[in-house]
């Protein structure tokens, strides 16, 4: 990672936010983004002193395109990006009958449309270095449906086939694309904690091991699940 400029989105807490961690002790500059500034500012601080390397921050809405494209301004500053991980997402778990249409557009907004405006913008300017690397944080909700997912799963299963296309789009233009499906992660955005489930520093290193992999490799997909669940 030495060298490399990277982006986190939803990167002040959770999934995202121990992904920055890794990539900074990796070696790498990290941008993280969230929409509250105090939050991202913070988070950019402990980040820094926790790895010993600077990390920076900006608050973005990644389903505003204005606002993309100022993040990615910014970290032009960085000399990047050459890293991008779409981490960023909300869920609202309501029967399609009860969804409220602004329900439904926070949700897919956020976790497919931000995916494809943080991606785009990261594209253009990935053909400056010679290529680059998009991470997408997807769910297992992304190929299993469950009563009250609605908006969350149709989000994570066209999260799946935007990923799939846009590696076919730019694979020979040395841009590799990978989709990490995670099960039930111990984080504030699931209902509850507990030990059986994955920890958000797991997907991290899943993050690390699948930028490692030699460049004549994509690792395209990943399913993660517990272990043990409970029966």
């Amino acid at each position: 990672m030495e060298g490399k400029v990277s982006v986190v989105t939803g990167g002040s807490r959770g999934i995202g936010r121990a992904i920055a961690a890794a990539l900074a002790l990796a070696g790498s500059r990290v941008v993280i983004c969230a929409r509250t500034h105090d939050a991202v500012k913070q988070a950019a601080a402990e980040l820094s002193q926790e790895s010993g390397t600077p990390v920076e921050s900006y608050a973005a809405d990644v389903r505003n395109p204005d606002e993309v494209e100022a993040l990615f301004a910014f970290v032009d500053g960085f000399g990047g990006p050459n890293i991008l991980i779409n981490n960023a997402g909300v869920g609202i778990f309501r029967s399609v009958s009860e969804l409220g249409y602004e329900d439904w557009r926070a949700v897919v907004d956020t976790n497919l449309t931000g995916a494809y405006l943080c991606s785009r913008a990261a594209l253009k300017r990935f053909r400056n270095f010679g290529g680059g690397f998009v991470i997408n944080i997807g769910s297992l909700a992304g190929k299993n449906a469950f009563a009250g997912g609605a908006a969350y799963n149709a989000s994570k299963f066209g999260l799946v086939g935007f990923s799939e296309a846009m590696m076919l789009d730019h694979r020979q233009e040395n841009v590799r694309v990978c989709c990490i499906m995670p099960g039930s992660v111990s984080t504030d955005f699931s209902s509850g904690h507990g030990e059986w489930k994955i920890a958000p520093e797991d997907i991290a290193q899943i993050v690390l091991d699948v930028l490692r992999m030699p460049e004549r490799t994509l690792i395209s997909r990943v399913e993660v699940r517990p272990s043990r669940p409970p029966k």
